[in-house]
């Protein structure tokens, strides 16, 4: 699938609405248990790619000791941001990076973690290579990725009723990108491209989505990722409105009280 330019850019409100909304709808979950994964393999500097606004970092940072030193890096400064304005409860490095082209020596990281974010790399293989090159000797790449949409509700719910309200050009960001990286042959095949000569290891993870109400959920999809991008650049039905309407359909599904939803994920570890 093609990808606009703008599905990586998380800027102007999306940041806030994003740490607000989206982080405890469908990110919380996962950063703890990847935290508790990467703690368990007892590294000393740790490097985290795609870092956003930090749910994961704050999470490793409670779970590893002290000494561990703890570097979180972004490709967009306005996450970044929000990340270090939220806080952590010891010292973290922040640094804006590109995970495609980190700036850091060969094998200085005993562990690389990303949560969600190598779905948005557009050259995959390449990133894969350059988290390789930054590991130690048998460190570890850990990371995440959403599976397909069909097994995440909301996603699933948000799309189809965008897809109503927008029939000539349906908004297509969270198939295209977030939920558009789960085949585990393409994954292991970009891994071994990059130079991992170890199998993968994939466990999938379901979880639940929750929310106070479909509204909230709602403003979490269309004004708290890139895909708000996309509905703002189409004619005729505003931002609002197709909140709004996506809103109506996660009602209908869940009902006018709190929300809760299946997600699911797959944890993927591979050792240099």
């Amino acid at each position: 699938m093609d990808r606009p330019g703008s599905d990586t850019v998380f800027a102007g409100s999306i940041p806030e609405l994003y740490e607000s909304h989206l982080v405890p709808l469908i990110f919380e979950p996962y950063a703890a248990d990847l935290a508790r994964r990467v703690a368990a393999l007892a590294p000393t500097r740790v490097l985290e790619t795609a870092a956003g606004t930090g749910v994961v970092t704050r999470a490793m940072a409670r779970a590893l000791p002290a000494s561990a030193e703890l570097v979180a890096t972004d490709l967009n400064p306005p996450m970044l941001d929000r990340a270090a304005a939220v806080g952590t409860p010891r010292p973290v490095r922040w640094q804006q990076a590109d995970a495609s082209h980190l700036p850091f020596d060969d094998a200085s990281f005993d562990v690389v973690a990303c949560q969600f974010g190598v779905m948005f790399f557009p050259d995959k293989a390449r990133a894969f290579s350059e988290a390789r090159r930054v590991l130690r000797r048998g460190g570890v790449l850990l990371f995440s990725v959403w599976d397909r949409i069909e097994d995440n509700e909301l996603a699933d719910t948000v799309t189809a009723a965008l897809a109503a309200l927008y029939p000539a050009d349906p908004p297509r960001f969270m198939a295209r990108t977030p939920h558009g990286y789960f085949d585990h042959e393409a994954i292991a095949a970009d891994l071994a491209s990059a130079g991992f000569a170890a199998a993968p290891r994939f466990e999938t993870m379901a979880a639940r989505s929750r929310a106070a109400s479909a509204r909230l959920a709602a403003i979490a999809y269309c004004q708290g990722t890139p895909l708000r991008s996309e509905i703002e650049a189409r004619a005729g039905v505003g931002l609002a409105e197709a909140t709004a309407v996506c809103a109506a359909a996660l009602a209908e599904r869940y009902g006018e009280g709190p929300v809760d939803a299946k997600i699911q994920a797959h944890i993927v570890t591979v050792q240099r």
